[in-house]
């Protein structure tokens, strides 16, 4: 019987392992450890950690309540008083406290290597063999990986390791055959791919927004007549002027983007700084004083403007060279003298593409369009002048977009503060507080629209014209959608804004995190199975865990959409199987678990009996991952990852149903 199940298992296991060669499974950090010899009796244990580019592999420090942030390394050794003893705690590489906009709390963790040291004292060195464990987990921008184990065996006299196996025994064989199930259309998973990579795309399309913005402000929007009439009446020919006004456009193009290249600098000398100012408390608050500054001189209670001997000296050197570089230094000129006006839409560009992951290239990318809508209206202008006489005539309705750009900013403003906030836990700006900001902002944008309230440089008072009208009710619409927010309720999500305010989680209300938006979901895979049979549905396996955050996401962003709750409640049996879950199994559950590559791993708790299925049946070791199936096992089809686009998830899940019922998917 014996030898019957050891061949059982290492043929599942080899079938398993040639699926495995799939990217579902990652394995991103490898352990290196050995003995530094200090004295006769002193020793240093060395544990190296290499991580692939990437992963983060945590500190020892638990940051956060539990299940709230990462979970953190923990090494353990079998010392006694009788064998060596510890010397202190052990040590771990000095990193910065840094805020994880992931977890969205202050986090410590390390990148590509990471030495771990333990000073030991031998007490009897005869045959003394140190046996170190090691938990941890890792993530990258998307996921976590779930708790994994490496267990090592130190020889005092050699100083090498060697990783410390269990022996198994007929009863893990059993339980480990047991924990195998027999999933029909495994097909699904080859070519299988997540990309990681992020779109500029949308980014370049924000600044284009900005730039557009920016031109229908007072300091620019009366300069486009202007230049472009000069390009065309001082030129000697036509073609020239042409020439000369979309070279204009170039140039200011060309500076905008230059202004993003210090940052790649920063980026290059040290890839973590942009990360560093993003996080930073400090700055975080300077960019909250900075915006409502900005936001009050939008306001018009004072003027913010670069000196003027700065312009001035610019316009001296554009009228005296001439040429190409003359021209350069009028856009130049433009670019400072338009900076009371630009300068807080670039501060929102700044300051969003340093709290964001995309850094350097995010910025520049968002620059490039600032400045192509800029650049635009010269040089098709120039090219088409007849178009002037359709532009507005500059006016009182500049100065409104002005005060509704101040409203933006300082609703803006209150991010950063926010970031601050939750870095350092002060409990100033809870979820409910900081979106009853925000609608304190668009009820006063309301009431500017409509002429209730007034600023200094506003004109005579008269009725709000129609685009005063058509804006101010696009505010108040903003403002009733963000009222469900201060709730307590499954409308409280806001998942347009998802990012902004502070997460759910970190709320003036008490959250229960026990099952996701009250659905029933099973916690165990046979007892959900049991329950599938019953009822005649189909089973939806969602692997997660409890300091998953893309797992919360799409709870909270996707799951909670009216379609697909009412589809995961009434048409699936849910089955959450949290693979962090550090509940011990009863004593009678536990065993060692034979890996393909012929390593054991201890099956001690809920969370490594669940990390280890998805692992041996689905070929996957993220989270969130999620599956169709029916009750014998047979995929309704693809498996999938995070998901947040809503409606890609819904018809995933409808497609299940339908293939399930023996349907065609539309």
């Amino acid at each position: 019987m014996k030898h019957f199940l050891i061949t059982t298992v290492f043929l599942l296991f080899s079938f398993t392992t040639l699926l495995a060669q799939d990217d579902g499974i990652f394995d991103p950090v490898k352990w290196k450890v050995s003995l530094d010899k200090q004295s006769d009796t002193e020793y240093n244990v060395l544990l190296q950690a290499t991580i692939d580019e990437g992963w983060h592999l945590y500190s020892q420090t638990q940051f956060g309540e539990e299940f709230e942030g990462p979970i953190r390394t923990e090494i353990t050794y079998n010392n006694t008083p009788e064998t060596y003893t510890l010397v202190g705690d052990t040590q771990e590489p000095d990193v910065p406290v840094l805020f994880d906009p992931v977890f969205e709390i202050d986090v410590k963790y390390f990148e590509d290597k990471a030495m771990f040291i333990q000073p030991i004292k031998v007490v009897n060195p005869d045959g003394l063999k140190i046996i170190v464990e090691v938990y941890y987990s890792v993530c990258d921008d998307e996921k976590c990986l779930p708790p994994d184990t490496k267990t090592f065996e130190l020889d005092l006299a050699s100083g090498t390791a060697q990783k410390s196996n269990a022996e198994i025994t007929e009863e893990d064989l059993e339980k480990s055959a047991a924990l195998t199930i027999d999933v029909k259309g495994t097909d699904v998973f080859k070519d299988e791919s997540e990309s990681s990579e992020k779109s500029f795309l949308t980014i370049f399309l924000l600044g284009f927004v900005g730039g557009l913005i920016a031109l229908l402000t007072p300091c620019v929007f009366p300069m486009i007549p202007l230049t472009v009439s000069f390009f065309t009446k001082s030129a000697k020919n036509r073609q020239n002027g042409l020439a000369n006004a979309i070279l204009y456009g170039l140039f200011i193009f060309l500076i905008y983007v230059l202004l993003s290249i210090p940052f790649h600098l920063l980026d290059s000398l040290d890839p973590e700084i942009l990360n560093n100012i993003s996080t930073n408390v400090t700055l975080n608050i300077i960019f909250f004083v900075i915006f409502v500054v900005f936001a009050f001189s939008f306001f018009g209670y004072y003027e913010i403007t670069l000196p003027q001997a700065w312009s001035a000296k610019m316009d001296s050197k554009a009228n005296s060279i001439g040429g190409f570089v003359g021209i350069f230094f009028m856009a130049l000129t433009l670019a400072i003298v338009s900076f009371s006006c630009t300068g807080p839409i670039l501060g929102s560009l700044l300051g969003g593409s340093l709290t964001s992951d995309g850094g350097a290239w995010q910025l520049t990318m968002g620059m490039s369009g600032f400045g192509l809508a800029l650049a635009l209206p010269f040089a098709l202008f120039a090219l088409f002048p007849n178009w002037l006489n359709s532009l507005p005539r500059s006016g009182g309705w500049l100065n409104t977009v002005k005060v509704v750009l101040g409203f933006i900013e300082l609703g803006l403003a209150f991010k950063f503060l926010s970031n601050a906030d939750l870095v350092e836990h002060w409990g100033l700006l809870k979820r409910e507080i900081f979106i009853a900001i925000w609608i304190l902002c668009a009820l006063g944008m309301v009431l500017y629209l409509f002429g209730l309230i007034r600023f200094p440089h506003d004109g005579p008072k008269r009725r709000p014209p129609m685009g005063n009208i058509l804006v101010g009710v696009l505010s108040f619409a903003f403002m009733l959608y963000l009222i469900p927010g201060l709730t307590n309720s499954s409308y409280a999500n806001l998942k347009l804004l998802s990012g902004f305010p502070p997460p759910l989680f970190y709320s003036l209300y008490d959250k229960d995190t026990e099952a996701p938006l009250g659905l029933e979901a099973y916690k165990d895979f046979d007892e959900g199975v049991a329950a599938a049979k019953a009822s005649g549905k189909p089973i939806m396996v969602d692997f997660t865990g409890w300091a998953c955050v893309n797992c919360r996401k799409m709870e909270e962003q996707v799951w909670s959409r009216e379609d697909i709750f009412s589809t995961i409640n009434e048409e699936y049996v849910l089955i959450s199987l949290y693979v962090d879950d550090r509940k011990e199994l009863p004593k009678e559950d536990r065993f060692n678990f034979l890996k393909p590559s012929g390593d054991t791993k201890p099956i001690k708790t809920v969370g490594d009996k669940w990390a280890t299925f998805q692992t041996v049946n689905f070929q996957n070791n993220s989270q969130p991952y999620y599956i169709l199936m029916d009750a014998d096992y047979n995929l309704l089809n693809k498996p999938v990852g995070y998901t947040p686009d809503a409606d890609e998830y819904l018809y995933w899940l409808q497609e299940g149903v339908k293939n399930f019922k023996g349907e065609e998917p539309k």
